[in-house]
C-alpha cells in the first residue's frame, strides 16, 4: 500500500514538473503531444516510403531537430515583438522572392531556391508566415469588418507575394501562401457585397489564370478530370496513387509489404504521394488514423486561437491553424483524384526539411501569442 502511494505520488510530481517546465517554455502541452504524434507516425511510415534507406530517414530527423528548436525559440518572442516583426518579415520575403526571380538557382526546371554558399532555402516558405502575419498587422488597429478600400489592400499584400511565388514556378507554394492570407480576411469578417465581388472577381479570374499557366499545369487540370487520357504520362501519377491506396483495402498490406511502393511503380511516394503508401500498407484505418491526429492538432489549435486576448493574436493563430488543415486537405485530395496534383506534401509526413520548418514555426508562434497572454494573466 504504501509503495503504491510513494509510486502515485511520484507521479504526480512528474506531472507537475513536466506542467511546469512547458509553461515556462510557453509551450502548450496538448497541441505538442498532437504535433509530436503525428511526427512520430510520420517517420514510421517514412521509413517504408523511403525504401529502408536509412541515411534519408536521419536526414528528416536532422530537420526534424531543426524544425522542433525553431518552434521552441518563436515560442519565446513576446506577442508584441511578433505584431512589430510582421511588416518587416513580410519585406524581407518580398526582397527574397525578387532576388530569386534575377538570380535564383534553377532546379528541375523551377527557380525557386536562393544559394547563398552557407545554405540553400527557398524564400517562399517565409511567405507562409509573412503573409498571414502581415494581413493580421494590417487590420490589427482598424475596424471590423474590413471596408472595401482595407479588403483590396490586404488583397494586393496576399497578391504580389502569390504572383511572385507562381512565376517560379510554383503553383501550389503560391496556392498556399494565398490560401493563409485569404484565411486572416475571412476571420476578420467582411460583408456580403465585399464576398460576392470577390468571388466574381475570382470567377473572372479563371480564364485569366488559365492563360498563363505553364502547359505542364494545364495538363494537370486536364488529367485531373481524364487521367486515362495519358496512363504512361501526366495521368500516370494519379493512377498508380489510386491504385496504391484500393489496393490497400481497410487493414492494409503491412507495413513494408506494399508492392506499389516497393516495387517503384507509385513515384513521389517519400514526399508528395506518401499518403497512398499509408493506405496501401496501413489501409484506410492507417489513414483514418492521421487524419485523426489532423484533426486534434487543428481543433487544439482553433481553441488556443479562440482565447486570443486581441484581433491580430486571434487572427494570425486562427489562419496558421486553418492553413494546416488545407495542407492535408490539398495533399489527400491530389492523392485521392479528388483534386489536381499541385506538388503540396503532406504536413509533417513528407520527405522534406523546408515545409516543417515553416509549420512547427507557425505553431511556435501559435503557442507565444496563446501562453504569453496566461503568464500575464496569472
Amino acid at each position: 500500500m504504501l509503495y503504491e502511494e510513494s509510486q502515485s505520488s511520484a507521479t504526480r510530481r512528474t506531472l507537475t514538473a513536466s506542467a511546469l517546465l512547458l509553461r515556462r517554455l510557453h509551450l502548450d502541452g496538448p497541441l505538442l503531444a498532437s504535433l509530436a504524434a503525428v511526427v512520430a507516425f510520420g517517420l514510421f511510415v517514412l521509413y517504408s516510403a523511403a525504401g529502408e534507406n536509412l541515411g534519408l530517414w536521419l536526414n528528416q530527423v536532422e530537420r526534424l531537430a531543426l524544425a522542433l528548436v525553431a518552434m521552441l525559440v518563436l515560442a519565446q518572442v513576446p506577442p508584441p515583438w511578433l505584431r512589430r516583426a510582421s511588416p518587416l518579415l513580410y519585406g524581407a520575403g518580398i526582397v527574397l522572392l525578387v532576388a530569386v526571380a534575377v538570380h535564383g538557382t534553377v532546379g528541375n526546371g523551377a527557380q525557386r531556391w536562393l544559394d547563398l554558399r552557407i545554405v540553400r532555402f527557398q524564400p517562399s516558405e517565409i511567405m507562409k508566415l509573412g503573409v498571414p502575419m502581415m494581413c493580421a498587422w494590417y487590420v490589427h488597429e482598424r475596424p471590423l469588418p474590413p471596408s472595401l478600400r482595407d479588403a483590396l489592400v490586404l488583397l494586393l499584400i496576399i497578391a504580389v507575394p502569390a504572383w511572385l511565388i507562381a512565376r517560379q514556378p510554383d503553383l501550389g507554394t503560391a496556392l498556399l501562401v494565398a490560401s493563409a492570407g485569404v484565411l486572416v480576411v475571412l476571420l476578420a469578417g467582411l460583408s456580403t457585397i465585399v464576398i460576392v465581388l470577390g468571388l466574381a472577381a475570382l470567377g473572372g479570374a479563371v480564364p485569366v489564370a488559365w492563360h498563363f499557366m505553364h502547359a505542364y499545369q494545364r495538363q494537370r487540370v486536364l488529367m485531373f478530370l481524364d487521367p486515362a487520357q495519358d496512363p504512361l504520362g501526366a495521368g500516370y501519377h494519379s493512377i498508380q496513387s489510386q491504385i496504391a491506396i484500393g489496393s490497400g483495402g481497410v487493414f492494409g498490406k503491412g507495413w513494408m509489404n506494399g508492392s506499389q511502393a516497393q516495387l517503384e511503380f507509385l513515384p513521389e511516394r517519400s514526399t508528395d504521394f506518401i499518403f497512398a503508401v499509408i493506405g496501401e500498407e496501413l489501409g484506410l484505418l492507417g489513414q483514418l488514423f492521421l487524419v485523426g491526429l489532423y484533426l486534434t492538432v487543428i481543433g487544439r489549435a482553433l481553441y488556443l486561437a479562440s482565447e486570443a486576448q486581441d484581433t491580430y493574436a486571434r487572427l494570425v493563430c486562427g489562419s496558421f491553424a486553418l492553413t494546416f488543415f488545407v495542407y492535408a486537405f490539398v495533399n489527400t485530395g491530389m492523392v485521392s483524384g479528388i483534386l489536381p496534383v499541385v506538388g503540396v506534401p503532406l504536413p509533417l509526413v513528407s520527405y522534406g526539411g523546408t515545409a516543417m520548418v515553416t509549420l512547427l514555426a507557425s505553431f511556435g508562434v501559435l503557442m507565444s501569442l496563446n501562453r504569453h497572454r496566461k503568464l500575464v494573466g496569472a
